[in-house]
């Protein structure tokens, strides 16, 4: 036993030492790195209640534009990392770095069994050393695990068209992973539907009336993976289904473009994910990596066009690439990097099998060079060079505050910021056990004595009183009691100030 793991570790050190460095950059110091703001302190409350009340849940967060729910999937996800922590929101961040390390093995194997080890590895390592890779692999939030499931749908229906022509039924099961991984994609972000486009055409390429069971099966898991959305659209008068609509149909709401546009839209958008996943978001160099790589890949073709496959492994990569980058250019608003985590894979996978061809042509030193200018390049911006944000722990210590301002009493409570609100305080209050009420008009009993209000702003911004926000405004007429600092933070304590 111990010769074989010497020998697989002699064999495969490369590999084990990427995995080692990918595992270092996202767990070190992580409870001091992850994000902790309003969006998270709200997940956290929500799986808490599940683990706790037994509060089952049949949605997700809701999107940012068209005001849809996502599926509850991230949630689930979440709970076992919740519940092992003792509650701390470090634990679903370290369940989110571990899954984001299962991607760098992941990235190898797909390089590895679509191109060759040398493709495999050099994937693996600039994904592993990516710092816009390495910033969603370390907080808990739902569009951080798309990349994974994301390339295991693409993997997965990859293997059932690669079935050997007289077909194997364990090649067939792999739909089954395409159909629960696909799940896991549209519960992560909306906009990995444009996954699909390359997960049907590959499904219609492996003749599926020689497998048409498990199709069947699929289908079926999909849809009770997908069924909570359904149930609460029927509970709620179908408000998702209408929203969707609605987000596609009115001109007001709408965030689609015409198809011709769209097309104007791939090279820009392959910059701006080639900027920002290869190269730490240096545009210059990303506008020159993404000519060189267009120019590598025609080449290849017009190079192999008399012997090339018609639908080779290089091939599915590139379609993958191509309808992302479509779907994203329908897409008519600005697109945010974690927008195109179902695409995050595909970069590296393409440069990882451009720099193992060149490396195998008389041009060898010049994929040495190339290699090593982007790991120094993404070494020099990883994230842990910089200041931790200490967000969690910072909500932590204001939450504690509070309580001691609040003396056991219940109250309600206000942020104020810019980028923030009020769950990531709310969680640690709830876990202590505070009565953590919600200002509401229309509900007197949600209106109690004090009025705790959290400042995120220099001091000479916040103007408690009056603030326009509707957990202070719902509160009436009030005046300041008492204001503290903790990290930064000014915290006010209000009462009530009634006209004599």
């Amino acid at each position: 036993m111990v010769y074989r793991i010497l020998g697989f570790i002699k064999t495969n050190w490369i590999l084990i030492l990427i995995l080692l460095v990918g595992i270092f950059l996202r767990l070190y110091k992580i409870d001091r790195y992850m994000t902790f703001l309003g969006d998270e302190g709200r997940d956290a409350i929500i799986v808490r209640n599940l683990l706790v009340n037994f509060d089952p849940i049949l949605i997700g967060p809701g999107t940012s534009v068209g005001s849809m729910y996502l599926g509850p999937l991230y949630y689930y996800f979440m709970a076992p990392f919740l519940f092992l922590s003792n509650f701390s929101p470090v634990g679903p961040a370290v369940g989110v770095a571990l899954l984001g390390v299962a991607t760098i093995y992941l990235v190898y194997l797909v390089g590895f069994k679509w191109f060759s080890k040398k493709a495999g590895l050099v994937s693996a390592a600039l994904f592993a050393i990516s710092p816009t890779v390495i910033t969603f692999s370390h907080s808990s939030w739902n569009p951080n695990i798309m990349p994974f499931f994301a390339l295991l749908s693409v993997y997965s229906i990859w293997k059932v068209w690669n079935n050997p022509p007289k077909g194997e039924v364990k090649n067939y099961r792999w739909l089954i992973v395409t159909a629960i991984t696909f799940a896991f994609v549209l519960n992560s972000h909306y906009l990995g539907i444009f996954l699909f486009p390359v997960l049907l055409l590959y499904w219609f390429l492996s003749k599926p009336k020689t497998y048409i069971q498990y199709t069947i099966y699929s289908i079926l898991v999909f849809l009770f993976l997908m069924s909570p959305l359904l149930i609460f659209d029927l509970h709620h008068d179908f408000l998702n289904s209408k929203a969707f609509y609605k987000f596609l149909t009115v001109r007001q709401e709408t965030s689609i473009s015409s198809p011709v546009s769209s097309i104007s839209k791939i090279y820009p958008t392959f910059e701006q994910i080639n900027s920002s996943l290869l190269v730490a978001k240096q545009e210059p160099v990303g506008k020159i990596v993404t000519i060189q790589i267009v120019i590598m890949v025609i080449w290849l073709i017009v190079k192999r066009k008399k012997t090339i496959q018609p639908f080779n492994n290089l091939t599915i990569l590139l379609i993958w690439l191509i309808s992302g980058l479509l779907g994203l250019g329908i897409y008519n608003q600005t697109i945010h990097d974690h927008y195109f985590g179902f695409l995050f894979p595909a970069p590296f996978l393409l440069v990882g099998f451009l720099l193992s061809k060149i490396y195998d042509s008389k041009y060898k030193i010049l994929a040495v060079l190339i290699f090593v200018f982007l790991v120094i390049l993404n070494l020099k911006s990883n994230p842990l060079t910089k200041n931790p944000n200490n967000q969690m722990q910072r909500a932590k210590n204001v939450s504690e505050k509070v309580l001691e301002i609040a003396e056991g009493k219940p109250f309600d409570l206000a942020v104020l910021a810019e980028r923030n609100y009020e769950d990531g305080y709310r969680y640690f209050m709830e876990v202590a056990g505070a009565q953590v009420m919600h200002a509401d008009r229309w509900d007197q009993k949600t209106i109690v004595d004090n009025l705790i209000v959290i400042c995120e702003k220099p001091k000479k911004e916040c103007d408690p009183t009056h603030s326009p926000k509707a957990e202070v405004a719902n509160f009436g007429m009030s005046k300041i009691d008492s204001d503290f600092e903790v990290d930064g933070v000014i915290i006010y304590k209000l009462i009530h100030n009634y006209p004599n």
